[in-house]
């Protein structure tokens, strides 16, 4: 609108030109404010969700940080088990009935690694490339006797036996009484009518060599848990 034409227009008319354009005016500021606000809010949504991408990949890298350190420890405590359990503690299970009832077929019994036993210890010995596991009954220069009742006598004295249920002379060819040699044991199992021990020649005694360790304690089955003896 040129100057001329203002000139012409009343006073009312351009006043009411003043609003409309006072009107589009505060429209388009509304506008651009609107369009401020959406843009910060987007900003600020990017902002929230760019911080929680951080916080998540932080907290992954924290997790797999302390996964690999909980592995890593587990790995070495199960070695140095695996270590004390193949060098001072061996686990085995036991075979056979030549033990019962103070041992049965299945159980698994922790062994102590030691080759000085005495009379009374359960020991757990290498034979004939299988593992067997008998009763000290008298150690190195001791007589053993044995009558047809199955009653044991070591240097003349009765043995007191209440592991023993049934007793018996069971598997014996040696020549009695029986002194044990230097450096052995003399060896048999509770369950006197079926075990193969050092009554029988092709046995004999046990030698330190032999000896895997004494038996301590039984961790299977649950329910017998407890100590060896």
């Amino acid at each position: 609108m040129t100057d001329k034409e203002l000139r012409k227009l009343k006073k009312s008319e351009l006043l009411e030109l003043l609003l409309e354009q006072n009107k589009e005016v505060e429209q388009l500021r509304s506008q651009l404010n609107k369009e401020d606000d959406d843009s910060l809010q987007q900003s600020e949504a990017f902002a929230r969700q760019l911080q929680k991408e951080l916080e998540r990949k932080d907290y992954h890298r924290k997790y797999i940080r302390k996964l690999r350190s909980t592995i890593s420890i587990l790995i070495v405590v199960a070695a140095i088990a695996i270590l004390i359990a193949t060098v001072f503690l061996p686990v085995l299970q036991i075979y056979g009935r030549s033990m019962t009832p103070t041992v049965s077929a299945g159980d698994m019994v922790v062994s102590l690694k030691k080759s000085k036993c005495k009379k009374g210890d359960i020991i757990a010995f290498y034979y004939n490339n299988k593992i067997l596991v008998k009763r000290v009954i008298a150690t190195s220069g001791q007589w053993v006797d044995i009558n047809e009742a199955g009653d044991v006598t070591i240097d003349g004295n009765k043995l007191d036996e209440p592991y023993v249920k049934q007793k018996a002379l069971g598997h014996c060819d040696i020549k009695l009484p029986y002194q044990v040699p230097e450096g052995k044991v003399f060896v048999m199992g509770d369950h006197r009518s079926v075990s193969v021990d050092s009554r029988k020649s092709s046995v004999g005694c046990v030698g330190k060599d032999q000896i895997v360790g004494k038996l301590v304690f039984r961790v299977w089955p649950l329910k017998k848990l407890g100590p060896v003896h």
